[in-house]
Parts: C-alpha cells; sequence; structure tokens
C-alpha cells in the first residue's frame, strides 16, 4: 500500500513516501480501516522532530486524526461490518496497550491502517469523513478546553493563536456556547477570516501587542471590577502568559492544553493574587467530546475549517506550512 514513514528524527527531509509498504493485518479484537483522510497537526511534527522522554519506535507512520471505512475485521470482532463509516479516537488504553495512533502505533498517513476496534466512533450519515478527520486533535481539545474553562453564554473570551487548527475550533465553539470572541492572530488577512468565521472582535498581534489590544477594545480590567475578558485561552506559552493574565477580569480564568511557543512561561503572581484568576488545565478530550462534535456537525451547527486537502506524496509540503504558519484552521492529507 502507500504510505508515508518517519524513518529518523529531524527535519522534513526524513518524511518518506512509499508505494509498496506492507499491508496491515488486523489481529483480536483489531480493524483494519481503508483511511479516507487524515489531518495534520502539530503532534504529527514533534513526533517527526522527537520529544524529549518518549521513545517511538522507528520507522512509524504518523497521522492520528484518521477517518475511513472499515476494511477488514479480526477476530472476536463483532459489533463492526465492513463499510462502517468511522472515526478513530486515537488514545489506545486497550488489550494491555497504552499509546496514541501514529506516535506509539502507525497512523493514517497510509491507504489502510491497523486499530483496535473499541477505538472506533460512528459518524453520522450526514457528516462527511473529511470534515470528521478534522475533528479529534483540535475541535475535542478545544471542546475539552472551553468545558473545563466553563465558558458560559454572554462571556467574553480571548483566543491566542485563533488562526491554527485548535484555535479556529475554540472560536467557533465559543460562538456556539453564546460567548462574546476576541480572537488574535499574526496578520491582517487570517485576522479578516477570523471576523468572517463570526469572531465578534480581532487582533493583529503583528500590528498592536494583543494585551494593548484587549484593554483598548474592552476596558482595562480591574480590583472594583469591570474591564478585561472573563475567560482566556492561551495554548501558546512563551512570553505570551504575563501579556495574557493582564488581560482577565477580576476572577477570571485562563485556560491551556499546551505550549507552541514554549513551556518554560514567566507567571507575573501578583495578578494571580490580585485579581484572583484561575489558571484552568486541560489535556486532550473525551470519547463523548467526539461524539458530541459528530452531532453537531450533523445537525448542521458545525462545520470544521479545512484550509486545504493534499495527497499523501506532499505530506512534507503539508508540514511546511504548518511550520511556517501559512494555516487556517486544518490541512487534510487524503491517500
Amino acid at each position: 500500500m502507500r504510505a508515508v514513514l518517519i524513518h529518523a528524527h529531524g527535519d522534513r527531509s526524513q518524511i518518506h513516501y512509499t508505494a509498496d509498504h506492507p499491508d496491515p493485518v488486523p489481529g483480536e479484537g483489531e480493524v483494519v480501516l481503508r483511511v479516507a483522510a487524515s489531518a495534520v497537526n502539530y503532534h504529527d511534527i514533534f513526533t517527526r522532530r522527537g520529544m524529549p522522554g518518549i521513545t517511538i519506535p522507528l520507522p512509524v507512520v504518523v497521522g492520528s486524526d484518521v477517518a475511513g471505512t472499515v476494511e477488514r475485521l479480526g477476530a472476536g470482532v463483532s459489533n463492526w461490518q465492513a463499510g462502517d463509516r468511522v472515526l478513530l479516537d486515537p488514545v489506545v488504553k486497550t488489550g494491555g496497550r497504552m499509546g496514541m495512533i501514529g506516535e506509539t502505533f502507525d497512523g493514517g498517513r497510509a491507504e489502510l491502517v491497523r486499530v483496535p476496534a473499541a477505538n472506533l466512533i460512528r459518524v453520522p450519515d450526514a457528516v462527511n469523513l473529511e470534515e470528521a478527520a478534522a475533528l479529534p486533535l483540535a475541535y475535542g481539545t478545544a471542546r475539552r478546553m472551553l468545558n473545563r474553562g466553563r465558558i458560559a453564554a454572554g462571556e467574553k473570551v480571548l483566543v491566542l493563536g485563533a488562526s491554527g487548527g485548535v484555535g479556529v475550533a475554540c472560536v467557533q465553539l465559543a460562538k456556539l456556547a453564546g460567548a462574546d470572541v476576541v480572537a488574535c492572530a499574526g496578520s491582517a488577512a487570517k485576522v479578516e477570516r477570523l471576523r468572517a468565521l463570526g469572531a465578534d472582535h480581532v487582533i493583529d498581534y503583528s500590528a498592536e501587542p494583543f494585551d494593548q489590544a484587549v484593554r483598548r477594545m474592552l476596558g482595562k480590567p480591574r480590583i472594583t471590577g469591570g474591564g478585561g475578558v472573563d475567560l482566556a485561552v492561551n495554548f501558546t506559552g512563551g512570553d505570551t502568559w504575563v501579556p495574557t493574565q493582564k488581560c482577565v477580569r477580576l476572577g477570571g480564568r485562563i485556560v491551556t492544553c499546551g505550549a507552541t511557543a514554549g513551556f518554560d512561561v514567566k507567571i507575573d503572581v501578583r495578578y494571580l493574587w490580585t485579581y484572583e484568576h484561575q489558571i484552568i488545565g486541560s489535556d486532550g478530550w473525551t470519547v463523548e467530546d467526539l461524539a458530541a462534535l459528530l452531532e453537531e456537525i450533523a445537525a448542521g451547527r458545525l462545520r470544521p475549517v479545512i484550509d486545504r486537502v493534499f495527497p499523501l506524496e506532499q505530506a512534507a509540503e503539508a508540514e511546511r506550512l504548518m511550520e511556517d504558519r501559512e494555516v487556517f484552521g486544518k490541512i487534510l492529507l487524503r491517500p
């Protein structure tokens, strides 16, 4: 079968396309899926570069977001049949195995992928399989993060990094929740796309520091109340943490699921105690998150933003676009 493999950690030169990779064979409790689409995530890039403390069996087929149809059943699988349309929950926690599809197990950058049947989620007929493939790592993470941040209708929500996969999902889901959304991105073109997507306020942080823009738009947070945002979504990290604190009102919350610009952040504890902020961590998603997102799409309330779809042969170009921040929403690979 055709597949894209990583043979060693490093730069994009380690991404290798092959037309004769062996077809997977399902074991007990497993199925083989024919891949309709696999989304590209920063997690794929981190896997290719190598992550401290995580040992990856090489070579590996990356690609954790996968949707497709059931092709073959392994022994003991009785609740699925060939042709069923499914989305894959990428985190494996069954059969004595623990890991992630596309990291510790071969993933979706191939025509076929072998996965535990327990990780399958049925895709409603009204949902396109490419839209389903866009969900887990971006939309699933965004939904859980907003829920853990206790988002409520009428609240003001700040989203940093709003033009990427998780950021776009946060903007869409915050609007579905009835929030007033302040979306930040690094170019005039991206903020205009965010405005068209429904963001109530947009900030081009290449032209104005985002904390100054928030105070200009919504007022400076005060210890007597008022000003700023109720909830800030910051999975950027790096040097953005203190400016984020300056945007959050008295009693407000900051929620994070990662640190794409660096995890060793500076926190100004004066804002933490003076404004009685709550810092909330969020890790991944649940199966219930993914099922709920599929229902939102089926009902016509949500449409994942897909920037471009590439063939497998252009996996390296897809990753380049992500690394160079030339993406709005999700990129998919189609076998």
